[in-house]
């Protein structure tokens, strides 16, 4: 079994990113099919969710099409995210295959093993995982992100606890048999909530974020349980080779920060999380223990692990009370920030951007956020890592399209409310959600659907009509987005009713496969 990190020899930075940057170019063929994660839950169809395989080929006469579907064995899965058991692992084997996708299920606590590697275009189900060993072996469930750890074992992040409440964490599979080994960190060191993560080997660290309470959010947005604690609000460092919890960043009350990412260069210490109800996206970076200051603030985590913002600034300063265990510090400070607007005819009086996804490009030239309620995808050029520039900026649907329900009184941003996205004479709706992004940088993929009782809730057509898959053409020059008018995958046209479709992998590898150590 190969991990899905690549070892990279240790070279001066810019010599290192010229490197992995024509390795990639170089060595990666364009991606010429996808696996898209799809579920029929909360729909009026009552069929179980599905792998949709898409073909990706121009050349194809099946181009922009689903050319094979894997049913999974059972209903209301909500097949969620989706990741590699292993990849490829050094420059002579660059374009290794995947064998093996992991499906772990958001709702009904599942895990499914898929063969991709035997027949890449018809892929099969191997394993699966109960709920029930999920639950008396690790007692977590709600599963979501899963990632490859430089053992070949898999990581999967988890957001509650068999009961719904929120609990944070991981639990392991074997990377050879995929046998569930148990949790990943000690128990009395496990996050309020969880949801993404991302590590960098070199650093000896792993960060994650929150999520939110599944058994109060998973029924739909109440404005009443902001305030309440369901939203979560922490940032957590840890250390990769003893599992255990370093630091943790308090973000703001409702935060709700999501989806996490290092730089890709191996030697690079920092990263982004973006936060899905404040649209504040933060730079996470190490730091010297000696220039820190002895911040600390209470914020109810075991072994007292402290966050606060230094007076005045925009800078968050995490340490842990112990010395012993201060010698790699991080810090935080704020990068993006996207307001809400001011609206009419919607839950609330403002509404957030609702940042769901956030992409590095391979050569950590852009920086991407997919924003599901305003609706628009963003490009941010990250020269300087600390100011990311704003270069490209496309609308794919959203809630303040002109002509809707929603009404925008004030906007930092518009003047105008956007247009309706009609493609193929399909009119767009919802906003976009999960992103994938070609190696080359050139191509974004983008689907609509974020969480099947959130789009029920907010986009109702959606669920109605089914969602889409666009592509976006990315200009990695200047920068810049414009849609492909000539592409659009309707799932609104499956065989067994419109469905909803969610995660994007590549078979040839993409922008959030693998991990470089």
């Amino acid at each position: 079994m190969q991990s899905s990190v690549l070892r990279v020899p240790h070279l001066p930075g810019c010599c290192e990113r010229q490197v992995l940057l024509s390795v990639f170019r170089n060595g990666v063929p364009r991606e010429e099919v996808a696996y898209v994660t799809c579920t029929y839950r909360e729909t009026c169809t009552d069929q179980p969710d599905f792998l949709a395989t898409v073909d990706l080929n121009p050349r194809s006469p099946c181009y922009g099409q689903v050319i094979h579907r894997l049913p999974m064995p059972n209903l209301k899965d909500e097949l969620h995210s989706s990741g590699w058991s292993a990849g490829c692992t050094c420059f002579d084997n660059i374009t290794t295959k995947r064998n093996k996708l992991i499906l772990p299920c958001l709702i009904s606590s599942r895990i499914y093993v898929v063969d991709v590697g035997s027949q890449c275009r018809a892929p099969r189900l191997c394993k699966m995982i109960e709920p029930v060993d999920v639950f008396w072996k690790c007692n977590k469930g709600y599963l979501n992100i899963p990632r490859s750890l430089p053992s070949g074992d898999i990581l999967i992040a988890n957001v509650g606890d068999p009961s719904g409440n929120g609990k944070g964490g991981f639990i392991v599979l074997d990377g050879e048999n995929f046998e569930l080994k148990g949790n990943w960190e000690n128990e009395c060191e496990t996050p309020c909530t969880g949801y993404d993560f991302w590590y960098q080997p070199r650093h000896n660290v792993l960060i994650s974020s929150a999520g939110f309470v599944l058994k109060c959010a998973g029924y739909g947005f109440n404005p009443d349980y902001l305030k309440k604690g369901v939203f979560g609000r922490h940032l957590n460092v840890w250390n990769l080779s003893c599992r255990t919890l370093t630091q943790c960043f308090d973000l703001g009350e409702d935060s709700l920060p999501l989806s996490v990412k290092f730089l890709h260069n191996p030697d690079a210490a920092e990263g982004y999380v973006s936060c899905a109800l404040s649209g504040v996206v933060y730079r996470f970076y190490k730091c010297e223990a000696s220039i820190l200051p002895a911040a600390r603030g209470d914020l109810g985590l075991p072994k007292e692990i402290w966050g606060s913002r230094e007076k005045g600034g925009g800078v968050w300063r995490g340490q842990h009370p112990d010395p012993a265990l201060d010698r790699d510090n991080w810090a935080v400070e704020e990068v993006i920030r996207i307001p809400a607007k001011e609206v009419t005819g919607w839950i609330m009086p403002k509404m957030p951007a609702f940042t769901v996804d956030l992409i590095i490009s391979t050569d950590d030239r852009y920086l991407y956020l997919s924003n599901w309620l305003h609706g628009d995808i963003r490009q941010y050029e990250l020269s300087k890592t600390c100011k990311p520039r704003l270069v490209g900026q496309v609308f794919v649907g959203g809630s303040i399209l002109r002509g809707g329900p929603v009404a925008v009184c004030r906007d930092e941003e518009l003047k105008c409310q956007p247009e309706p996205l009609v493609i193929k004479c399909k009119r767009v709706y919802g906003g976009p959600s999960r992103m994938q992004l070609s190696v080359d940088g050139k191509r974004l993929y983008v689907t609509n659907s974020f969480y099947s009782t959130w789009d029920k809730q907010f986009y109702p057509n959606v669920v109605k009509e089914g969602s889409v898959m666009l592509q976006i053409d990315v200009d990695t020059e200047q920068g810049g987005l414009t849609v492909n008018k000539n592409f659009l995958v309707d799932f609104g046209k499956e065989p067994n009713g419109p469905c909803l479709a969610k995660d994007i992998h590549f078979a040839c590898g993409d922008s959030t496969s693998d991990i470089f150590a």
